[in-house]
């Protein structure tokens, strides 16, 4: 069972002048780094703990590692200080930023909890549903004004639209119903219109276990849509990580039940088509492992997708 594991630097594999102003900012020397393990950004991840007693959770990064990492993080930074205080998010505190070809530093509160148990614990993944509906209800409509998924759907999650018949390790299935796959991705973006401030990149990774609560973390993908869209997003890494299957893990959400299964179906073949797509280009700079998780998730959408469409 895969987990979604990148390779991220260190605390003392940060230039000297970023840690010597994120000391500045903290207003002590930084004696311990925790780094923390999940997700794909090649940047530090760390819970930071100054010699007098500061706690803080740091993410930085620059160009030299992605050039695309660093405006990630500038955007995450824009909606993580614009969270309604009641959201179950960690707290922005502040950023360092040297511009568009320098570094960029996020601090954030640091929240005392762990990433759910691997496999998936049904008590913990129940616990996590429950957070992302209360989430989804709290976010309705959008306290921030962000673009509508409906365009993410439209600009990037259109593999099947860029795919040819004959790409080289493309599977048989996707292969002999191209066509129709376009066609049904197509639609996804009108299917995902909706109110509700989602998150897009849902995974295990991004959730923190308290004892009480339960906390969703990196926010820089979100958008404006219908909240199903997340539970599709995710459900193939839970299902990867030894969780339920998709449409199972799917129904659990309130919002889920209530969606229309065709516009469903159009966003679970962007998705497939995102992730089939993406698996067969090189690796991005600094992610080596991103692709492999990108087929996992692929094979595991697809297999949903033939099952609601009932095609063999």
């Amino acid at each position: 069972m895969q987990r979604a594991q990148g390779v991220r630097i260190t605390w003392d594999q940060i230039p000297p002048r970023v840690r010597d102003a994120i000391e500045t900012q903290l207003g002590g020397r930084v004696v311990e780094a925790w780094n923390q393990q999940g997700g794909f950004s090649p940047g530090l991840a760390a819970r930071i703990r100054t010699e007098s007693g500061n706690r803080v959770f740091l993410k930085a990064a620059g160009p030299d590692l992605n050039p695309v990492t660093p405006a990630i993080h500038r955007r995450e930074s824009r909606i993580a200080a614009a969270l309604p205080s009641d959201a179950p998010v960690p707290r922005f505190l502040w950023s360092l930023d040297e511009g568009g070809a320098g570094w960029i530093v996020l601090a954030f509160e640091d929240v005392d909890g762990r990433l759910p148990s691997h496999p998936w614990d049904p008590a913990e993944l129940e616990r996590a549903v429950a957070a992302i509906a209360a989430m989804h209800r709290a976010l309705t409509p959008s306290p921030i004004d962000l673009p509508p998924a409906a365009i993410r759907l439209s600009r990037t999650l259109n593999g099947w639209a860029r795919l040819r018949s004959d790409e080289p390790g493309l599977d048989d299935w996707p292969r002999r119903h191209l066509e129709t796959l376009t066609a049904l991705e197509a639609e996804a973006p009108e299917a995902a219109s909706g109110t509700t401030m989602i998150h897009i990149d849902l995974r295990a990774d991004n959730i923190l276990l308290t004892d009480t609560d339960v906390v969703i973390v990196d926010w820089p993908s979100a958008a404006v849509g219908a909240p199903w869209i997340d539970m599709i997003g995710m459900a193939p890494s839970v299902a990867l990580e030894g969780g339920p299957p998709p449409e199972e893990f799917f129904r659990l959400h309130p919002a889920s039940r209530e969606a229309h299964p065709h516009r469903v179906t159009a966003v679970v073949a962007s998705i497939a088509g995102y992730f089939t797509y993406n698996a067969l280009q090189p690796p991005p700079p600094g992610l080596p492992t991103l692709r492999d998780f990108q087929a996992a998730q692929g094979a595991i959408t697809r297999r949903w997708l033939a099952e609601r469409l009932n095609l063999t």
